[in-house]
């Protein structure tokens, strides 16, 4: 059973979800019980500390223990302070009233974070990957997992290049996974291009997502977020797998905008919670398939200086390509991690590669701190962002422009794709 608000027209006051949740915990008893939280890191958006908070009051007198691991997957760790930020809560109140929760980061660069769940086998690969592999693929997870009784999902739901809308098991694969299941359902994502998965739900890679997931006999209960500008507009807590496909289905009513034709020209503004172009590519992701074929993508985020902090070394060696760049050639690029392949592929869109001559169907523009040089090492375009004046965008949508402020969550689609 799944316990649930859902609203796609109104926002949910506070104290109805802390209703709601007390409900939840009124019916199911942690007494005694020791219990880690998986949360995202700051690069969703949504109530998280809120219902965190909300969590804590219900669980922390009766749970024995009470924890927060963060779903890193590959990306950088957070300090006590950031994890702080992410809960909504001061240093202050940590030390204090949350001075009995530990934080830790997922510890993704060292070996000796894993455990091996079981594999999942080249022949169940075919089925799920819909014939494109036929591979074993050893499916690691972070062992300090087994240190508890049960664990809780905490975390938003939205739209999603690589598996079709993010949250439920996905906080876990790959938010706590090892890199052999995070490379390859990342590839296998890739390989089916972005406007084919993104907002669609039951996708090959959710699908390999969830065979990870039932190989881990641990009690897991979802509380999903559907939010729009940090407000609840949706809680859907229980079984994960069913909480997570009523979150999805609010989440394609409120996440994703259709429009009656494509634009020559989109400018989408990301947001600060993006640190490096690792994460802030979600603006391609998420605009790809509202720019018109020769059209431009600029990507604006002034405050942007890295590709990516912690694969940055691989994309200054591989760069930015279309899918079949890659697949007509990958003996080539066999010692690159596949979520690197699948990251370029993605930010640099859907496109063709023959006779030794790529053909990328739109021109994505940085309009960063990344310099110009390395823009085009990369394969990437390059504007100034001090030439960018948002007036010549705003309002221009029957020029064939399109502003989009605040981009990367909200999923733009064609009228006729819908």
């Amino acid at each position: 059973m799944v316990v649930s608000l859902n609203s796609a027209n109104t926002i949910i006051k506070p104290e109805h979800a802390k209703e709601r949740l007390g409900r939840f915990f009124a019916e199911n008893d942690y007494t005694g019980k020791r219990i880690i939280i998986i949360i995202p890191d700051n690069t969703r958006s949504g109530p998280v500390g809120l219902i965190f908070q909300f969590i804590y009051e219900q669980l922390a007198p009766k749970a024995k223990v009470m924890d927060c691991l963060v779903a890193l997957g590959t990306h950088q760790y957070l300090s006590e302070e950031q994890i702080c930020r992410r809960l909504d809560m001061t240093l202050d109140q940590r030390k204090a009233k949350y001075s009995s929760v530990r934080f830790f980061n997922h510890e993704w660069q060292n070996p000796e974070t894993f455990r091996s769940i079981g594999t999942i086998v080249a022949e169940e690969i075919s089925q799920l990957s819909e014939g494109l592999f036929s591979e074993d693929v050893n499916v690691g997870i972070n062992k300090l997992i087994f240190d508890y009784d049960e664990i809780f999902i905490l975390g938003p739901v939205f739209p999603h290049e690589v598996v079709g809308f993010s949250g439920g098991h996905k906080y876990i694969f790959p938010g706590i996974a090892g890199p052999d299941i995070i490379n390859f359902f990342h590839w296998l994502g890739a390989v089916f291009t972005n406007p084919e998965i993104n907002g669609h739900k039951w996708t090959p890679p959710r699908k390999v997502v969830e065979r990870a997931a039932s190989l881990l006999h641990l009690p897991i209960t979802l509380f999903a977020i559907i939010s729009l500008q940090n407000q609840l507009n949706g809680l859907f807590i229980g079984d994960c797998v069913n909480a997570w496909e009523e979150a999805a289905d609010l989440s394609a009513q409120l996440h994703i905008v259709y429009k009656d034709r494509p634009y020559k020209t989109v400018l989408g503004v990301a947001p600060e919670m993006y640190e490096d172009m690792w994460t802030a590519a979600k603006v391609m992701y998420k605009l790809e398939s509202v720019v018109a074929d020769g059209g431009t993508l600029i990507i604006y985020a002034p405050y942007i200086d890295e590709l990516s902090y912690t694969h940055g070394k691989y994309l200054d060696k591989v760069g930015y390509h279309t899918r079949d760049y890659f697949l007509k050639q990958m003996d080539k690029f066999k010692n690159i991690p596949r979520a690197v392949l699948a990251h370029s592929t993605h930010l640099r869109g859907i496109g063709s590669y023959d006779k030794g001559i790529e053909k990328p169907r739109i021109n994505v523009v940085l309009a960063t701190k990344i310099s110009k040089k390395r823009c085009e090492k990369v394969n990437l375009g390059y504007l100034k962002p001090e030439r960018i004046n948002f007036s010549d965008y705003e309002n221009k949508e029957d020029k064939g422009i399109l502003f989009v402020p605040n981009a990367g969550e909200t999923l733009y689609r064609l009228e006729r794709s819908k």
